[in-house]
């Protein structure tokens, strides 16, 4: 009956009416339109099975409601009608009883037959469902079916008719069970192929394919499937699960509290709808908008794929690079040297395989058409691997005692010392455009500041950065596990990654504005370091060398314009207007095939000028900037703190006084002095690489390296002292003595096991 149609990309499976889509990948559930939601027993009823549980079931009828609305065709296949009904008749029963019946508490659920509960409950469980749909404008039908029903070829056919209707017509369908009829033993036709109608998973499973429903969401008690029951040791959730090669890696446990299945039911219907062309996801209906959020092709329950995982799931990744960076912290400082070393040597001695990889990055950024700012990020070369290779080693000289270096010690009281010393953040998460350079700078200051790394590079650089990250795991082989940093490959994950709290500590965003403003809004509870644009400004002032004005424009503008430290507006005092140093700057910058752009004062003294900037807080990233006139420094400044963002700004004077006020009052992480713009780099800092430039006002600031990554911990030593001893009436006293600390001292107790294990 099922022919394969396809066998590359996305998988289509044929039956006589329609063709199925199987995805591949959860963004892809998007485009589905037939769409059965299965609600188990646990989902909607209450804690005590004694009655429904309302406020959850109306927040599921809102989202299929919505979906509905949308253009999906919902259909629902519901428990509830037994635990409506057990609600019903306890009443009843409660209601006929005599006083002394009543309080003598006799239990109402005694001799409560559940077909009895199905009869009683079916009519006000759909009376519920009408209700409640019907006031977001959408009608529904009660669909009672049997097993008879599902395995009579005639009946099954009046089903797919009559459903199939209902849809055409903007009716939600509710489907149940009729567990008022108990339904005379079938034989099992699983080994068959076909999936016995069991419970309400394998009925949904059945329906779905039956009416050729693009996807199945089942809705269980558990926020989906698990490597082996919820709670248990080195259990965890599966994110997708391939029926064909994870069967071995499940356990499953027992049954839910309620209704007929389990989860290993849950597991064998949604494989055998898979299997038949059906996409299944399994989810918490617990859990708000799950239903809307699995369709969004968001990463919620565990979502049944054909394919066979090909890469280490996030949560792993995260968790080893945790441990791996562990691992890192551990070592000597020698070692973690001697790892950015041999990466160092490396990028040198594979310089070839590296621009191959490179070229082929950079041959299909064109062939896609890429922008050219994009384009110049991506280039390496053997000048730029060079620098890259010397930064690195810079990296590993000035790091030696950067990693539990005592930063205060405090005699608290005699014979109990206190040490503040610096330690890694932990696991950092870097997401970047572009650039492939980045990723052995940023690999680098992580091994030399014992963190743990996460890296998510743009697809453009997808050949390059596979090869980079090649070497820099060979190169932490040497003394640690490679998976202390690894390399996320798809985009879907980031707002996953982004999730993990308990394994990242720090997410640092490279990249455009709109990357940096997107991570910033999915992390709600990883803190964000970096900058969200690069509008860089140059001011210079009625005092200024003309001759250093002209050079530092230019460098600053033309010298890497996509670089965020780049040039982006120049401000003139309103004394140099139409001088000769005007037109000699405007000259030069035209030059140079820069597009200049006219700030409103400027605009309104120029009869002829350039034209108007659309706005003056722009990153050009290219080969354009804005030229504006301010009255004085102030102005300068003011105009700055409105229009600028806080990265990195200088100004253009012979004036030492003018220049102090400017550096002292503008609030941006690099103010600079007749110096170009470009100098805000963590190479050019001495910090031998940056892993990004903060203008955050927490923590690190400007270009960070090494030392941005570190955090502080206390270490206290002592004799057995307690608090009790320091009250009222306690024998001792605080000293709160400050004892001096040498310069890159290294706490004994990081000196204590140099990267060897301990011996017990």
């Amino acid at each position: 009956m099922w022919r394969l149609l396809k066998n590359t990309g996305t998988r289509y499976l044929h039956t006589t009416s329609t063709c199925l889509k199987t995805a591949q990948y959860r963004h892809e559930l998007s485009d589905l339109r037939k769409i059965v939601v299965k609600l188990g027993s646990a989902v909607i009823t209450r804690e005590d099975e004694c009655g429904l549980a309302l406020g959850r079931l109306g927040s599921i009828v809102e989202q299929v409601a919505q979906l509905q609305h949308k253009g999906h065709q919902m259909m629902i296949v519901t428990s509830g009608a037994v635990a409506f009904g057990k609600q019903k008749l306890r009443k009843e029963i409660a209601m006929s009883m005599t006083m002394r019946q009543t309080i003598a508490t006799i239990d109402t659920n005694q001799g409560l037959e559940p077909r009895a509960c199905a009869a009683a409950g079916q009519s006000g469980l759909m009376s519920l469902y009408e209700a409640m749909f019907s006031q977001y404008g959408l009608r529904t039908a009660q669909i009672l079916v049997t097993k008879p029903d599902i395995y009579n070829d005639s009946s099954r056919q009046h089903l797919r008719s009559t459903i199939n209707e209902l849809l055409r017509l903007n009716i939600v369908p509710i489907i149940n069970a009729n567990d008022a009829v108990a339904s005379p033993a079938e034989a099992d036709m699983d080994l068959q192929g076909i999936i016995s109608v069991k419970d309400n998973d394998s009925l949904s499973a059945r329906l779905a394919v039956e009416l050729s429903a693009e996807l199945l969401i089942l809705l269980s008690d558990v926020n989906g499937l698990y490597s082996s029951p919820p709670g248990t040791d080195g259990s965890r959730l599966l994110s997708t699960y391939n029926p064909s090669s994870d069967l071995a890696n499940v356990v499953y446990g027992g049954k839910s509290r309620v209704g007929l299945g389990g989860m290993e039911s849950k597991v064998s219907s949604a494989s055998w709808a898979l299997q038949h062309g059906t996409n299944v996801v399994i989810a918490n209906g617990f859990q708000s908008d799950a239903i809307t959020n699995v369709v969004e092709g968001k990463k919620i329950g565990t979502f049944f794929t054909p394919l066979q995982q090909t890469t280490t799931p996030i949560e792993i990744q995260a968790a080893k690079a945790r441990d791996g960076g562990r691992e890192l912290q551990q070592l000597s400082p020698t070692q973690r040297s001697e790892i950015i070393n041999h990466l160092a040597n490396s990028l040198l001695d594979n310089q070839n395989e590296i621009l191959v990889a490179n070229k082929h990055d950079l041959e299909e950024a064109r062939r896609i058409g890429l922008s050219g700012p994009l384009i110049s990020r991506l280039v390496l070369s053997p000048n730029k691997l060079a620098n890259l290779s010397g930064g690195l080693r810079q990296i590993a000289a000035t790091s030696n005692n950067i990693v539990g270096r005592v930063l205060k010690r405090t005699e608290l009281s005699q014979g109990m010392t206190l040490e503040q010393v610096s330690v890694p953040i932990g696991v950092l998460l870097i997401i970047y455009e572009s650039r492939p350079d980045c990723l052995p700078q940023i690999a680098a200051l992580s091994i030399a500041s014992g963190n743990g790394l996460l890296l998510k590079g743009g697809k453009e650089a997808y050949h390059s950065n596979q090869i980079l990250h090649s070497l820099v795991q060979d190169a932490i082989g040497l003394h640690a596990s490679k998976d202390s940093v690894a390399l996320i490959s798809r985009r879907e994950d980031i707002a996953d990654l982004l999730q993990l709290n308990n394994y990242i500590d720090l997410v640092i965003p490279r990249g455009s504005s709109s990357l940096v403003r997107t991570i910033e809004e999915q992390s709600l509870s990883i803190p964000v370091l970096g900058h969200s644009e690069g509008i860089c400004h140059a001011y210079v002032d009625k005092t200024a060398d003309f001759e250093k004005a002209l050079a530092i424009v230019k460098d600053s503008k033309i010298d890497y314009p996509a670089a965020c430290n780049a040039l982006e507006t120049v401000l003139l005092h309103k004394s140099l207007l139409g001088t000769p140093f005007f037109d000699e700057m405007l000259d030069t910058l035209k030059s140079a095939n820069v597009r200049i752009h006219a700030g409103p004062r400027l605009l309104s003294k120029m009869k002829f000028g350039p034209p108007p900037a659309k706005s003056m807080s722009i990153e050009y990233g290219c080969l354009e900037c804005t030229i504006e006139v301010v009255e004085d420094v102030d102005d300068a400044i003011a105009h700055i703190h409105k229009h600028g963002s806080s990265h990195t700004d200088t100004i253009i004077t012979e004036d030492n006084e003018v220049a102090g006020h400017f550096l002292k009052s503008l609030d941006s992480a690099c103010v600079f002095h007749n110096a170009s713009t470009r100098f805000s780099d963590g190479y050019r800092f001495g910090l031998g690489a940056e892993v990004g430039i903060s203008t955050s006002r927490i923590h690190a600031r400007g270009p960070v390296g090494v030392e941005g990554l570190l955090t502080t911990k206390w270490l206290l030593k002592s004799q057995g002292d307690i608090v009790a001893e320091y009250g009222e009436n306690g024998s001792k006293v605080f000293t709160h003595k400050k004892l001096p600390v040498s310069e890159n001292e290294t706490s004994e107790f990081f000196q204590s096991t140099n990267g060897e294990k301990l011996e017990s």
